[in-house]
């Protein structure tokens, strides 16, 4: 190949101008030759940017798929509506109606019922409406039942025993109209008739719709509602309207917007989506790092091909472009297939987990997949980005390496030797030194954005330090008087350069697999912990599994107290108040506690307030709610209760990993006192001596009625739901997790396979003196297994590095509790036998072309 040959960006500044065209084509013949020497690099290279791709898009996919359908849903539910008065999930007095509508910026108003019924023989709930349909029918025109005009009776709109249902709540219990739909009330069954159809709800969420006074009546909810649906007249500003409404509205009631409640909603996943979306962004990050290492010893492989073009007069700047589009293109296949991946995994998660990936945010949504072009580019760019980086460092080091020197044999560990030198563990220190000032930040809008820094500049930094890791490990590392072992320790100690390529990879991977293990295992361990402190009574019985319609009345109360076998009996009552309109409810929660042994119900993380003498009532609230409140023990907070404003002392602060966004306690008496309420949602049953739980749950089912319907449980049973659930919303961590996995292990073998071909004048040497493949086979091994056993043990301390950052920083400011770090041994032990185990084999097999070169050939260029 001549230099008059060569376009004119690999071609001295004095050569004549060549076309774009005959520039790129010489381009992709380079290209395509070396795909076609090694196409198992490149497809490792191409994969591990598409599985970094494919997981980012996915997530992305599902995410907007499900708020999408959300937001669709909100705007179908609230129709022409400009606001919604919204009060606690117990409801408001409807006294509050005729107020509203007849103030002079309200053109409409309609009031709502909204309970979540629990329907028989399903375990999820069922959204029921009870609305006024001359009202609605101006305001929210989709909440008002189509009827079939040839069978149907108009009457049935106000019927006391109809219920309309949209299209998802009938296929959704298996019903058709005419049928009849069983829910339960307290613990009675209600029998409603399904008499038509809602012309629009949603494309997939569940809900019924009844008269508004037969909702009150048949579920209970008398002289109550929960929202008020508000349509304003033409030129009523709605949020100066909302503004002078707060005033005037009880407490714990307040006026939202449409947009306002898919926020609160959306709000309810949005730490654990942008936590996916990290994670995916990780397997991406990976990616590059692999691409780096194939790239890296593929430059060393093919150094004297590059000295050769340069001394034919190609410039620096055509090698640097040469391998550069290398990794683009390498970049655009993988982030093409990582896209069509993600799309077929987001369609398929959809039908099998719903929208909120297993998190259990949008329970009954089940979201429509569409391809979104503007985040499939942004993903597109992402994977070429990240091939491109991981090949900008090989491209430079290549182009600035001296063709006469080059092209001498032995000396491709010539450009590694920049590596270890002091300035990149300086680089390395300052990353990590950056990185943990960076994790003691606060959150941004509540992401912990300065913790993601934190965990990329420690990834960053322990790469960086690999270089001086591998060389001072090595040259420690004592020497024997057998010859292989002898030969691999001198290779190691003596050619650093190689290694700490291959470490890098280990180490990038290694370190995310440990930190997510560490992560997970931490909290599962403080949520297994939590339930066993929590569930202090032998057993546990509740109205309904789901919903807010089954309650216990006093009179089941009484008679669940009264029944032989239960010596004791502790009732709960749960519900929902709005303390702040920009965040989803806080749960409140009504059971017997003492005040001055508070910690024998609740998980306390600190000494708790005592109170004394006529102090204020004493309410514990939770790490989430204290975090978003800001609150400590001894701050004073106004509770909405009852329809009434309450002042508590916070008297502790407990550990509750079952709600992000707050909860708090209150002694039952205080809570019925100010509500005048006496249902209860749950009770903690202690049997008497000699009665098992089994005996007691026989009697309570025959001695109350409708006992047919609670639902018992054992403190035993709760955990192993409750980690059932836990280990549902973790499955895409744990998928990422193995995506992980899957690329450090392609990225060992890609890295030895590169080291052992780039060797062969090595080999040859050997073979000249005698050493045979078999040894050479065993030497590889050695040196893997050493290399790997390094990586590992380096990306155990730089993983529990990570972990403690998303222990103690990514996971409180995102969720807002906080938890012991626990290192999950055995798994940890089992990931490091399978990265070592792997790299030696992969070294063997990598090395089988190498060694397959004839010895004499091998070490020709030599002579």
């Amino acid at each position: 190949m001549s230099g008059a040959n060569l376009p004119r960006s690999l071609r001295a500044p004095t050569a004549s101008r060549v076309s774009a065209r005959a520039i790129l084509s010489t381009a992709a013949a380079l290209i395509a030759g070396e795909s076609r020497g090694h196409p198992l690099r490149v497809l490792v290279a191409v994969l591990a940017i598409a599985a970094g791709v494919a997981m980012g898009y996915a997530v992305q996919l599902i995410n907007g798929a499900a708020l999408t359908e959300l937001a669709s849903t909100v705007n179908s539910l609230m129709g022409d509506a400009d606001l919604e008065i919204r009060g606690p999930r117990s409801g408001f007095d409807e006294a509050l109606y005729p107020r509203i509508a007849r103030l002079p910026e309200v053109a409409v108003a309609s009031p709502v019922v909204e309970v979540d019924a629990r329907v028989a023989g399903h375990s999820d709930a069922l959204k029921l409406l009870g609305v006024d349909v001359f009202q609605a029918g101006r305001v929210t025109p989709n909440l008002v039942g189509h009827i079939d005009d040839a069978s149907g009776n108009r009457l049935d709109l106000l019927a006391p025993d109809t219920v309309f249902l949209s299209p998802a709540a009938l296929a959704w219990s298996g019903l058709k109209v005419g049928d009849t739909l069983t829910v339960q009330v307290g613990l009675q069954p209600v029998a409603l008739r399904i008499a038509g159809t809602l012309p629009a709800s949603g494309t997939s969420v569940r809900v019924g719709v009844m008269d508004i006074g037969a909702a009150q009546w048949r579920l209970e909810r008398l002289g109550t509602v929960q929202r008020i649906d508000l349509k304003l007249k033409a030129g009523v500003d709605a949020q100066m309207f909302a503004r002078r409404m707060a005033a005037q509205l009880p407490a714990g009631v307040a006026a939202l917007s449409p947009h306002d409640n898919a926020h609160r909603t959306s709000q309810l996943s949005r730490a654990y989506r942008a936590n996916l979306n990290v994670l995916a962004l990780v397997a991406l990050f990976t990616g590059a790092f692999l691409v780096f290492t194939i790239q890296a010893l593929a430059a060393l492989r093919r150094r004297t091909q590059f000295a050769l073009l340069r001394a034919l007069g190609v410039t620096r700047r055509g090698v640097l472009g040469l391998i550069v589009a290398e990794g683009a293109v390498q970049g655009v296949l993988g982030a093409l297939a990582g896209i069509a991946i993600g799309y077929a995994v987001a369609a398929a998660v959809l039908r099998v987990a719903g929208g909120d990936l297993g998190g259990g945010y949008f329970e009954g949504v089940r979201p429509q997949i569409h391809f979104d072009a503007a985040a499939a580019c942004l993903f597109v760019a992402l994977g070429v980005g990240a091939a491109v980086l991981g090949s900008v460092a090989p491209a430079l080091e290549a182009a600035r390496a001296a063709p006469a020197q080059a092209l001498k044999a032995g000396d491709e560990e010539r450009p590694l030797t920049h590596l270890h030198r002091s300035r990149s563990l300086l680089g390395a220190l300052a990353a990590i030194g950056i990185g943990i000032a960076t994790a003691r930040l606060p959150a941004i809008d509540g992401l912990p954005l300065f913790g993601y820094a934190a965990v990329a500049l420690l990834l960053i930094g322990g790469v960086l330090a690999m270089p001086y890791v591998a060389r001072t490990v090595f040259e420690a590392l004592p020497r024997t008087q057998r010859a292989l072992p002898q030969l691999a320790l001198a290779q190691l100690a003596h050619a650093p350069g190689r290694a700490a390529i291959g470490l890098a990879g280990i180490v990038a991977s290694f370190s995310l697999m440990v930190s997510m293990a560490i992560m997970v295992s931490s909290f599962r361990i403080a949520v297994d912990d939590w339930l066993q402190l929590l569930l202090p009574a032998p057993l546990y019985l509740r109205a309904a599994p789901a919903g807010d319609s089954g309650f216990l009345s006093a009179a089941d109360q009484a008679a669940i107290a009264a029944t032989p076998g239960v010596a004791r009996a502790e009732f709960l009552r749960a519900t929902q108040i709005t303390l702040d309109t920009r965040l989803p409810p806080v749960a409140l929660i009504a059971r017997p506690i003492d005040p001055n042994h508070p910690a024998a119900r609740l998980p306390l993380t600190g000494a708790p307030l005592i109170p004394h003498g006529d102090a204020t009532r004493p309410a514990w609230v939770s790490e989430a709610m204290a975090d978003l409140y800001r609150l400590r023990v001894g701050s004073e907070i106004t509770l909405p209760v009852g329809g009434v404003s309450a002042t508590f002392t916070v008297a502790g602060i407990w550990r509750d990993y079952a709600r992000q966004f707050g909860a708090v306690v209150i002694d039952e008496a205080d809570y019925r006192k100010l509500a005048g309420d006496t249902r209860a949602t749950d009770a903690a049953l202690w049997p008497a001596p000699g009665v098992t739980t089994a005996q007691v749950v026989a009697r309570l089912r025959a001695r109350v009625a409708g006992g047919e319907r609670l639902t018992f449980s054992e403190p035993g049973e709760i955990r192993a739901a409750s980690l059932k659930i836990f280990d549902r919303s973790f499955a895409v961590t744990y998928l990422l997790e193995a995506v992980a996995v899957l690329i450090g292990l392609f990225g060992i073998g890609a890295s030895f396979g590169a080291q052992a071909l780039s060797r062969i004048r090595e080999f040859g040497v050997l073979r000249h003196l005698g050493v045979t493949r078999a040894q050479i086979a065993a030497l590889l091994v050695l040196e893997g297994a050493l290399v790997a056993a390094v990586g590992v043990a380096s990306g155990l301390v730089l993983g529990t590095g990570i972990a403690a950052v998303l222990v103690y920083v990514v996971n409180p400011q995102s969720f807002h509790w906080t938890m012991s770090l626990h290192m999950p041994w055995t798994l940890v032990i089992a990931l490091a036998s399978s990265v070592v185990l792997a790299a030696a084999l992969t070294a063997l097999w990598s090395a089988r072309s190498a060694l397959s070169v004839d010895a004499v050939h091998a070490v020709r260029d030599d002579w």
